[in-house]
């Protein structure tokens, strides 16, 4: 069974966008702050959990990496001095990711232009009703 040409149309428009987008935001994480868009997420999902902490297998179900990606970037980040490795208390197998001071300091400063750029490429294109309708679709997909 194939997709109908505008079907196609509209899976290629999708892919397309979200490369492009994504491809932009982490190339301005990289010039400006010399993090990745994964990297960034990290910090931002660390620092919006209670106590800025997290369970590694959690965090990277959010950030859509797998175990073992994850397990790498806080590697870098533990080198970083962004995030400590705490214990998990009453699982002595698992692991709690905590932001440290330092983190959340780099994702203020990052956050200016990881922000700047969701507006530059993304939401200054669409007007109102366009980000309403694309909001509800988006929704409707992930529900």
């Amino acid at each position: 069974m194939r997709l109908s040409e505008p079907e196609l149309r509209v899976w290629l428009a999708f892919l397309s966008a979200q490369h492009s987008l994504l491809t932009s935001l982490d190339g301005e994480l990289q010039r400006e702050h010399g993090i990745s868009l994964p990297y960034y997420e990290v910090l931002l999902f660390l620092s919006r959990a209670p106590d800025r902490r997290m369970r590694m297998a959690e965090l990277a179900r959010s950030v859509l990496l797998s175990p073992s990606g994850l397990t790498r970037l806080v590697d870098r980040m533990v080198a970083d001095g962004t995030v400590e490795r705490l214990p998990c208390p009453g699982d002595a197998r698992a692991a709690n990711a905590h932001l440290t001071d330092k983190g959340f300091a780099k994702l203020r400063r990052a956050a200016r232009t990881h922000v700047r750029g969701i507006r530059e490429h993304f939401l200054d294109r669409l007007d109102e009703d366009q980000r309403e309708g694309f909001r509800c679709t988006l929704e409707r997909l992930t529900s």
